[in-house]
Order: C-alpha cells, then structure tokens, then sequence
C-alpha cells in the first residue's frame, strides 16, 4: 500500500522509468552476449502507461485516458493537418535535396497501394511507433506534464526525455545521429497537435503514421546525398515548429482543459 501510494503521487516519473525499461529490456542481456541481437520495443509507452494507470488511478483513469485515444471529433481541418503535414515536411526536404543534385531513385517505385498498405500495418501494429508511443508519450504524459507547465516548457521536456528513449536505435543501426535532434524538434509539433485538438491522442497516431509512412528514405538517397537530406530535413522540422510558435502563441501559453486531465490527486504531489 506504501509503494502504491508513491505512485500515485509520483505517476510521471513511475511511467517513464517503465516506458524505458520496458523498450530497453533486451539491451543488457544483449550487450552481455546473452542474446543474439538487440530488440528495441516500441510497445513500451503504452505498456507503461497501461501498469501506471492500473497502479494508481483504476477503472476511473482508463476512462479518462481512453477517451483521449479515440477523441474524433476535432474538425476535418486537423485530420488533414495530422494526415498532410508530415507529408509537406518530408516532400519540401527531398526536393530541396533534389535541386541540390542528389538523384532520387525511389520516387519512381513508390506507388499508392504500397504507401496504404503500410499506412494500414502500421495503424493496427502495437510493435510499431504510432501505436506504441503515442498513447503513452502524447496520451498519457503529455497531460501529466502541462498539469502545472505551461505547453511549450511540457513539450520541451518531453522532447528531451523522448530523445533520450531513443539512443539504443542510434547504437544499432535503425537511427542516426541526427535523427535525434530531428526527434526532440518534431516533439513540439506532436505537442502543438495534441493541444490543437482538445487532447486526441486519435490524431497524434494519425500524425505518426504518416511521419512514418512516407519518409527522406522513400527518395532513395544513398551516400552523402542522404546525410543531407537528413540535415535538411532536421532544418524543415526546425522551421515549422518556428512557425508555429510565431503564428499561434496563445496554444503554447495555455493547454485546453480536455489536455491537462490528471485525475483526483493533487497536481503539486506528481513529481
């Protein structure tokens, strides 16, 4: 009961130590050589924030956590913003990489039923990133963090934290170096979103997916060509992100109610 009511008061820290360790589990054993190869488990947010709810807030968090997940009905403009702006993104940096010189050979094999089907895989595969992270990091911390932070010091530290959730990637090959700031960055237009919408993790999945579906490794860069798109890209995130904050200040002053739900506990006992 003691170590229960820790955590009741301590919920942010208790979900991302698991977070971490949850998508970590395979990398000591690993680096011991007790296993062939390192596994880096993208079902950690959620497992989290699955155990940290059942530990600490009931029947009575997954409601409130659940309707986060499945909240809809934000205006077909924010679908569009989820669906489409990953998309602007990562088309504005490989045509600039194009007008540098680099050649694109993958352009020409990407075809329409491709993209949707890996759009459909990646929408229902918890092992993946849209359903793996984001009901955790945006629907579940994200919430706890602008309880008593205001949106552009949450998202900050929830860069940080998620940035540094993804070193193992970097260590084995499935990240560079520069995906790692290009990560914090892209945090605060996750952020941006979630707020926008009254708090739908809905529609940071679809944001994810699409960051994902499409990305500068669908061009087929290869060599130094690609190192540039990277940092490209890495600049394009930068400028939207800038945009935002210039152009809509008042979203990263004050989070929406339905974004900062916290549950019964007192705000100041969470940390």
């Amino acid at each position: 009961m003691r170590s229960t009511g820790w955590l009741k008061h301590h919920r942010l820290p208790a979900f991302f130590v698991l977070a971490f360790a949850i998508s970590w589990a395979s990398w000591p054993a690993y680096a011991a050589g007790l296993t062939p190869r390192m596994e880096f488990l993208p079902i950690g947010p959620l497992a989290a924030a699955i155990i940290t709810i059942a530990l600490t807030e009931g029947s009575a968090g997954f409601r409130t956590w659940g309707r986060r997940l499945v909240r809809w009905r934000v205006g077909w403009v924010w679908y569009a913003v989820a669906l489409l702006l990953p998309v602007v993104l990562v088309l504005a940096a490989g045509f600039f990489n194009i007008a540098l010189g680099a050649p694109a050979p993958g352009l020409g094999r990407l075809t329409w039923s491709g993209l949707l089907a890996v759009f459909a895989v990646r929408m229902v595969n918890p092992l993946d990133g849209p359903l793996g992270e984001e009901p955790g990091f945006r629907g579940y911390a994200v919430p706890l963090l602008q309880a008593s932070r205001p949106p552009l010091l949450s998202a900050a530290i929830l860069g940080v934290l998620v940035t540094l959730w993804h070193p193992p990637l970097v260590l084995f090959g499935g990240l560079s170096l520069t995906g790692l700031p290009t990560t914090f960055a892209i945090t605060f237009l996750y952020v941006w979103l979630f707020n926008r919408t009254g708090g739908s993790a809905l529609l940071t999945i679809l944001f994810h997916n699409s960051q994902g579906t499409l990305t500068f490794g669908s061009f087929g860069f290869t060599g130094a060509d690609a190192v540039r798109m990277e940092l490209i890209y890495f600049l394009v995130v930068v400028l939207a992100v800038l945009a935002t904050l210039v152009l809509d200040r008042q979203t990263w002053r004050t989070a929406p109610r339905r974004a900062t739900a916290v549950g019964p506990f007192s705000l100041r006992r969470l940390l």
